[in-house]
């Protein structure tokens, strides 16, 4: 049977030439038997703060990465691509761990939306074929999705984070199960058949099935829905799954995932430097692509803000490490006691659970993995994402990723390879240009 991957996305439209599709540039990647829709821009989505003369270098990595071929440095690089195995969701499990309304899952809810208020224009229809609406009240209110308040960047994809998220889940439902299509039972309700203050009433919140209505397939219906983004899922009932996402416009949505302006990192003098002191050109402790523990230069920051407050995740080690980091940042880690280095990958830190393993730096300039006992939230201000030569850094004395918002560590890599290079060649001149000043 083949498997249909182009109507992950409705409104695509011719190329529009210039910068403007550069920085919307959509890609498509595929890794086994999944297709996933990736924009290039979530990439870039941090407020970049380069160093000096490196601030448009960002654009010419979105058309370069393509021609990028070899592996990349970091856990699981250089060894062969090892399928990850989904693990299905418990009944009555729900990811993140947290409260739907949380900052870390879902965020507030906003009020109510109805056909006759101003932000009913912030709803539009998903007519996606491969998705099958059940319209209990014959209105199809149940296809309307949340839209984002602008349309400036619509050249090649609408930014509409709950259809974006359910047409991710209905390729990967088909894919998984041939023959079987993703269900949407319950969407934006005008019924009040929720409770008060439920995101069905905003368009941000799904009840969704397959269409063969097998409930043993619910649990791994539960875990695709995390990986096509959701910010919020919960196995809430033997019948149905419920899936929720931010608000468009929200400031986690929009600025990715960073690190706190206190969290520690270990410079090349082997003191260590708090984020807010970090500089571009400084050297860090990261891993290697053969797994040793070196320094890496930071090349820029993806996201600098000092004022802009952020929640934030406490992931505490039974060695006593608390690494403080955003919910959708990446990090190494891995269900079970791994002792390989290699069979750790990168996840959003909202996917962390307690007892799971993380790695620290361990001896003989080698990392050693560390069981996570607690995890906790907390609101701080300042946030920092520095971008290092490797990709990656401990910070608080864990490895994490350089990179956020798109789970894909050897992608997000690969994209910015062009930057990496061009920021070496440019320095090469800088130091010669002295020499030459000098003999002359």
């Amino acid at each position: 049977m083949r498997r249909k991957q182009l109507s992950l996305v409705n409104d695509l439209q011719p190329p529009i030439p210039g910068k403007e599709c550069i920085a919307n540039l959509g890609l498509w990647y595929g890794r086994g038997k999944y297709c996933i829709a990736l924009k290039c821009q979530q990439v870039f989505s941090h407020q970049m703060t380069p160093a000096p003369r490196f601030g448009l270098l960002a654009a010419a990595c979105t058309c370069a990465w393509l021609l990028v071929h070899g592996c990349g440095p970091g856990p699981g690089y250089g060894v062969r691509l090892r399928p990850r195995r989904l693990t299905p969701l418990a009944y009555k499990q729900q990811v993140p761990n947290v409260s739907e309304n949380n900052l870390g899952a879902s965020g507030r809810a906003e009020g109510k939306i109805t056909r006759h208020s101003e932000r009913f224009n912030e709803l539009v229809c998903n007519y996606n074929p491969d998705i099958d609406f059940k319209d209990e009240e014959r209105t199809k209110a149940d296809r309307f999705m949340t839209k984002p308040d602008s349309l400036n960047n619509i050249f090649l994809f609408m930014c509409q984070r709950c259809k974006d998220c359910l047409n991710k889940l209905a390729i990967a439902v088909m894919n998984q199960w041939p023959g079987v299509r993703l269900r949407v039972t319950e969407a934006w309700d005008e019924d009040n058949n929720h409770p008060p203050g439920s995101l069905h009433y905003e368009g941000r919140a799904v009840d969704i099935t397959t269409s063969d209505r097998d409930i043993k397939k619910y649990g791994l219906l539960a875990q695709l829905a995390v990986e096509a983004g959701f910010d919020w899922v919960y196995y809430e009932s033997k019948y149905h799954v419920h899936c929720s996402v931010k608000a468009d416009h929200s400031v986690a949505v929009e600025k990715g995932g960073c690190f706190s302006a206190s969290g520690l990192v270990t410079v090349a003098e082997g003191v260590q430097k708090p984020m807010s002191h970090l500089q571009p050109g400084d050297s860090v402790l990261a891993l290697s692509e053969s797994g040793f523990i070196i320094f890496s230069r930071v090349l820029l920051f993806l996201h600098l803000d000092a004022e802009q407050r952020s929640t934030f995740l406490i992931l505490s080690t039974e060695n006593g490490h608390r690494l403080t980091i955003t919910p959708n940042h990446l990090i190494f880690m891995a269900p079970n006691l791994k002792l390989d280095y290699h069979e750790y990958y990168a996840s959003f830190a909202s996917q962390v659970r307690r007892g799971a393993y993380v790695l620290i730096r361990g001896q003989h300039g080698r990392v050693r993995p560390s069981k996570i006992v607690s995890v906790s939230q907390e609101e701080r201000i300042g946030v920092y994402a520095p971008l290092t030569e490797h990709g990656n850094l401990f910070v608080d004395g864990v490895l994490a990723s350089s990179y956020a918002s798109i789970e894909d560590q050897r992608l997000a890599h690969r994209a910015f390879g062009p930057l990496r290079f061009l920021v070496g060649l440019s320095q090469l001149f800088m130091a010669v240009n002295p020499l030459t000043v000098m003999m002359q």
